[in-house]
């Protein structure tokens, strides 16, 4: 098909809209819009007219209110401006379509709040994981090396065994009981894991920089088309991204972010 239109959200303390649209730009998107999240509440966007949904990270409601609650409960309970759906309804449709969403870091913690991730239930909007404090209790702002899993259908990760992006949360430590994450993880629903310098998942601080069991840094739906995580691909699209760039070893000019947005671009037409 075409080149997907893909629209990015923003508003209430979300700051990463214009990475984020650079690096789907040079990922080979040509429609990029930013709205902020009204628009849509008021009708002057509709998201049926996209293929590709990015929710991005920053620092929502000044990171205060719980991870991504109020985000959620936005798409929850605004009534669109003719009165006959909720914004979340029209999220769900887009979901069941089979068309691309992204989280990243907020994104990711509204996408679990609303039920869309993991999913593991066959009705959409029920919630089945959280995400909450780190577990040392402070903000976290580093690198990390993440281990991928190449038999998941996740349409962001396909083909990466590992990748390197930086991190910046307070909350991002995923909690469950550890039966639905040990399902999650036999189901290839966990499509990206904190890990060590032998590519081996890990709870182990720093390489694991909130606790999260098993190192679950991302989750999937079953179908692959929805994927929340909570590194930042969007920050590492340049490897003068990276702060150590003058002493990397690149080869190349693109940050590893990258492949995550070529990956959905690439799903369009396959």
């Amino acid at each position: 098909m075409a080149t997907p239109k893909t629209l990015i959200l923003s508003g209430y303390g979300l700051n990463c809209e214009r990475e984020t649209a650079h690096s789907c730009r040079l990922a080979g998107g040509s429609t990029v819009d930013v709205v902020h999240l009204s628009e849509l509440t008021g009708g002057n966007v509709q998201l049926q007219d996209y293929q590709f949904l990015i929710c991005i990270g920053g620092f929502l409601d000044g990171d205060d209110l719980g991870a991504g609650r109020v985000g959620a409960n936005r798409f929850k309970h605004s009534v669109l401006s003719s009165g006959q759906h909720r914004l979340q309804d029209q999220l769900r449709e887009f979901v069941e379509q089979g068309k691309l969403v992204l989280g990243i870091c907020n994104g990711f913690q509204v996408l679990v709040k609303l039920g869309l991730l993991p999913a593991l239930q066959s009705t959409l909007g029920h919630q089945e994981v959280s995400l909450s404090n780190n577990a040392n209790g402070q903000f976290e702002d580093r690198w990390v090396h993440l281990k991928g899993d190449t038999q998941s259908a996740c349409a962001f990760t396909q083909g990466l065994e590992r990748i390197y992006l930086p991190v910046r949360h307070g909350e991002g430590r995923v909690e469950a009981d550890r039966d639905l994450l040990q399902q999650l993880l036999n189901r290839h629903q966990v499509p990206l894991q904190y890990a060590d310098e032998h590519n081996q998942a890990t709870e182990t601080y720093p390489l694991n920089p909130n606790g999260s069991p098993w190192g679950i840094a991302s989750l999937c739906n079953p179908q692959g088309n929805v994927m929340g995580l909570m590194p930042h691909p969007e920050a590492f699209h340049h490897y003068t991204n990276h702060p150590h760039w003058t002493r990397l070893p690149y080869q190349q000019e693109e940050g590893e972010g990258l492949l995550l947005f070529k990956n959905a671009y690439q799903f369009f037409n396959d």
